[in-house]
């Protein structure tokens, strides 16, 4: 969800630096942070450009945070909502991992993967897959490789679940579980029944 007052911006492309682009909007240029892998993906000097946009309002600061996709925008609001990684970090992790990435270096508790970003440490990275474990489920991480996953899914949609709780509910299911269909979707509803 956005929150955000600006959420997305639309001009030419100015100048790019290592971590940001300036964006010509109506006689007006906006510095954007960006994460690196950005300007793989964006076209060049004098090229129409659009951001999704993330406003980071500071004591001292008003910055403004864009990124290509949606996913990307996500993953950023949800590192910089942990204790201790603040939004240049953030864009560390970004320019190092694809949002999928993360989601599945989270879902492993790879912490070897996240501590391979410049400024994420073995004690940040732990913290990092501690704080998003299950939270990214719902949103872009990796798909699911088994189809009697979808069934689950289905049937937790059917029962009135949003599609992002179920989701959750059913990655939180030990892998490599041999339950049927129907003993999965017991254990889910037993387990969301107690939280």
């Amino acid at each position: 969800m956005v929150s955000s007052l600006v959420s997305s911006v639309r001009g030419i492309l100015q100048a790019m630096g290592p971590d940001w682009a300036d964006v010509e909007i109506g006689g007006i240029t906006l510095r954007v942070s960006v994460p690196g892998s950005t300007f793989q993906r964006i076209s060049g000097i004098g090229q129409e450009v659009r951001l999704l946009t993330s406003l980071q309002v500071r004591e001292d600061s008003l910055t403004l945070y864009g990124f290509v996709t949606e996913e990307e925008r996500s993953a950023f609001e949800a590192l910089i909502g942990i204790s201790g990684v603040g939004p240049k970090l953030a864009l560390s992790v970004l320019s190092r991992l694809s949002p999928e990435s993360l989601a599945s270096a989270v879902q492993a508790s790879d912490t070897t993967m996240l501590s391979t970003v410049q400024g994420v440490g073995k004690k940040t990275a732990g913290r990092i897959v501690l704080e998003l474990k299950g939270k990214l489920q719902g949103d872009w991480s990796v798909a699911s490789s088994n189809p009697e996953d979808d069934e689950v899914l289905d049937a937790l949609t059917s029962l009135g679940y949003s599609g992002q709780e179920a989701r959750r509910a059913v990655a939180a299911i030990p892998d490599g579980s041999s339950l049927s269909v129907e003993e999965k979707v017991r254990r889910v509803l037993e387990q969301m029944g107690a939280d």
